[in-house]
């Protein structure tokens, strides 16, 4: 990866773009931060994977080597003759122990993007389709002692998926090596001598072995052992030294009509030896899955995708037959389905049978609720166990609560709220669009052509709507107070020739709005607070160069300074929402490129906050700004008009009237108004006008001489912008008062007598 990416600047996001030397097949972001302050991601490409600690504290410039090519100094080399009767053994190397060093005041980052402190290549002499990570919190290392595993404050704990039909479960020291690390004579043995399994970064390996096809989606959660367990030899094993942690990984595959397996793995494995797992569970399905997911809270629950026809949810723990107590093992033979939800139908003209498909789905609301995303573009939330803003406890809002109805509707699962992504309008009527022209001539590729490619790859119905690729990725951002959950952030999806990707800031927020513009309570007057609405990321393109959009995922802002700096945490860098941009960093994969995508203050934040960018935006003090101007600078008037009447100029109601002082804006203008008519040269008297009265846009000139004219920098400065800002914030203010006194319930009105 180039240390400096490529920057493209939009009039919505800024874009700055890696590119790669391999093609990308996945890419995922640790949520627990290294020791120094750094987010970890996690890419897989053609020959392995490739870590990359980005941000945090920086690692110590290796110390310049003193020693010859014998290992002693070169300055004091002294040649010692032993005698033939010393004939000492060969003494072992001793092993090397990393021990890197950051430095303790980091200079400030020149760039908005954190830079990239260390990289690290591990070769499995395959392709890594698919990786894993626990769907956790953001978080510390020293916070991260998530189901009691206190391997996580020191280890790197994630599964992949290989081209072959080998599947590992990978632990790998949380620090980043040192440079001396990666200079060690060892590594320069062979091509193969840093590739993994060989223990050479602290890296511990576990096959995932009953697999006879290559998996297609894989997933991992942490357990804690009980202490009651059924094996009598895990009991025994864990009296004698003490409970380990254990890893539950699932991975689906088209072997036979579909498979879905689970393993129980211990994370107790040395580096250097690959251990071997036999899956516990084996579910043979009558279709295979597209996606799978462990839910955050209830780490027992696996949601899976069936599409088109159900999402399903699937509990290893729950025996679907009575238990058999001769049965090996904490966990039974065989789990249970516990429920499936099923998407509405697609629309045509004659009533049509066949359901929308599913392209992804993901838990949300910590466990209570499921985002969906159908090909069509829509979108739905269905409310499992409360999960919503105003539901409580028992209050049956949910789709199986106690005092709920339960599933409403037989063949449909109803949403609690829904909609459709920005710009998925030719995917919902594929009917409606235009028929491209038959003919064969080469068209060029621009917006409009890129949109009637997409309406017409769609036109043929649903049987078009199978081929639509698309995503979703919930990140967790890190909490607020104390032990209390974080609220979550969504990236939804539209692969293609023109990608569509939308960004959900906070979900609860969202959901809140979509509720109550539901229930006829609306949002704010600007649309709603950039929270509570869904925002389409624009110009992906140049980014990605051309290359088709394969992913995306969020990386979320820290909350708060980086270990070791004295920098404070900014209010764009915090779990919450706020007004200078999103809580997350969008990242969007290509197919050889990864394009980091920061939205700009004014495209993603509210009214108010677009006026507080403003303020924030000095200009250098260069002397004269030079521009390319199709005609020199004009001398600059105390006050412009112009013309763009097509009648002549001195005629009419546009003729040049005598005028006193007029009070201004700021402050009096005395001198009259310089009028410009619309031609160049006034017609001489009693001549013919050089150009007829319905001469169309005959005021382009002026319009030109308009986009020229430099900006008056004393008015700007003139301005009390933090007063007009405080004034708009108490407008905002005072709209949520009247919206929160509207929804409390009862409203009292009291009638005089007369």
């Amino acid at each position: 990866m180039q240390p400096i990416p490529r920057t493209r600047r939009t009039a919505q996001n800024t874009q700055y773009t890696y590119t790669l030397d391999c093609r990308v097949h996945d890419v995922k972001t640790y949520p627990v931060q290294s020791p120094q302050g750094a987010t970890v991601l996690i890419y897989g490409h053609d020959n392995g994977i490739t870590l990359l600690w980005r941000g945090g504290q920086r690692l110590k410039a290796p110390k310049p080597s003193t020693e010859g090519h014998n290992g002693s100094s070169s300055e004091d080399a002294v040649m010692i003759l032993d005698s033939d009767d010393e004939d000492p053994g060969p003494s072992a190397p001793a092993a090397f122990v990393d021990k890197p060093e950051f430095e303790d005041n980091p200079a400030a980052p020149s760039s908005p993007l954190p830079e990239i402190t260390q990289t690290l290549d591990l070769a499995f002499g395959t392709a890594i389709l698919q990786i894993a990570v626990l769907p956790m919190s953001p978080c510390s290392a020293e916070d991260a002692a998530w189901n009691g595993a206190e391997i996580l404050k020191t280890k790197l704990v994630f599964a992949v998926t290989c081209a072959t039909n080998d599947t590992y479960v990978v632990t790998l020291p949380l620090t980043p090596p040192s440079h001396e690390s990666k200079l060690r004579p060892e590594l320069r043995q062979g091509l193969l001598a840093g590739s993994a399994g060989k223990g050479l970064w602290g890296e511990t390996l576990t096959l995932l072995g009953g697999q006879a096809r290559p998996s297609e989606g894989i997933a991992i959660t942490l357990v804690k052992q009980k202490p009651g367990s059924r094996s009598r030899s895990l009991e025994r094993a864990a009296a004698s030294k003490g409970p380990a942690t254990r890893a539950i990984v699932s991975a689906h595959s088209r072997e036979a009509s579909g498979t879905l397996r689970f393993w129980d793995v211990t994370l107790d494995s040395k580096p250097g030896h690959v251990a071997r797992v036999d899956p516990f569970q084996t579910e043979y399905l009558p279709s295979p899955l597209a996606s799978i997911s462990f839910n955050p809270w209830n780490v027992t629950q696996l949601l899976t995708i069936a599409s088109p026809h159900a999402v399903r949810i699937y509990d290893y723990s729950i025996p679907s037959l009575p238990s058999d107590d001769t049965s090996e093992g904490p966990f039974p033979t065989q789990g249970s389905w516990l429920v499936s939800l099923y998407p509405p139908f697609t629309r045509g003209s004659a009533m049509s049978t066949a359901r929308k498909p599913i392209i992804a789905a993901d838990w949300i609301a910590h466990g209570r609720a499921i985002l969906t995303l159908l090909a069509d573009g829509q979108w739905g939330i269905w409310d499992i166990n409360g999960g919503s803003p105003t539901s409580s406890p028992g209050s049956g809002g949910s789709l199986f609560s106690k005092a709920g109805a339960g599933l409403r509707g037989s063949a449909i699962t109803s949403f609690s709220v829904s909609g459709h992504m920005e710009g998925t309008s030719p995917l919902r009527n594929p009917a409606t669009q235009k028929p491209s022209p038959s003919s064969g001539e080469f068209v060029p590729m621009t917006p409009h052509t890129r949109r009637d490619a997409i309406a017409a790859s769609m036109t043929g119905g649903s049987e078009k709507l199978a081929a639509v690729r698309g995503g979703i990725y919930v990140a967790k951002l890190s909490p607020r107070r104390g032990a209390e959950p974080g609220d979550e952030s969504a990236i939804l999806w539209l692969g293609g020739a023109d990608p569509i990707v939308s960004v959900i800031p906070v979900i609860s927020h969202f959901w809140d709005a979509q509720l109550r513009r539901a229930g006829g309570g609306g949002v704010n007057l600007w649309s709603g607070a950039q929270p509570t609405r869904m925002i389409r990321l624009a110009d992906l393109s140049a980014g990605l160069l051309g290359e088709r959009c394969t992913g995306a995922i969020a990386i979320p802002k820290q909350s708060r300074s980086v270990f070791g700096t004295n920098r404070p945490s900014s209010p764009g860098e915090s779990g919450t929402p706020s007004a200078e941009g999103l809580p997350v960093e969008i990242l969007v994969q290509g197919e050889s490129r990864i394009v980091v995508v920061h939205e700009s203050e004014e495209a993603a934040s509210s009214l108010t906050s677009r006026l507080i960018g403003a303020r924030k935006k000095t200009r250098p003090d260069n002397g004269t700004a030079k521009a390319i101007l199709a005609f020199p600078r004009p001398e600059k008037p105390n006050s412009v008009a112009f013309n763009l009447s097509v009648s002549r100029a001195g005629t009419g109601l546009l003729r040049q009237r005598p005028r006193g002082s007029a009070k201004g804006l700021f402050g009096d203008v005395d001198e009259p108004m310089d009028i410009r008519p619309s031609t160049e040269a006034p017609d001489a008297e009693g001549q013919a006008p050089s150009r007829p009265r319905d001469a169309g846009l005959v005021f382009i000139h002026d319009l030109n001489f308009a986009a020229d004219v430099p900006d008056d920098e004393s008015e700007v400065a003139e301005r009390d912008i933090e007063q007009e800002m405080r004034d708009i914030m108490e407008i905002d203010r005072e709209l949520e008062q009247m919206e929160s006194d509207r929804e409390r319930g009862t409203k009292r009105v009291f009638f005089e007598e007369g």
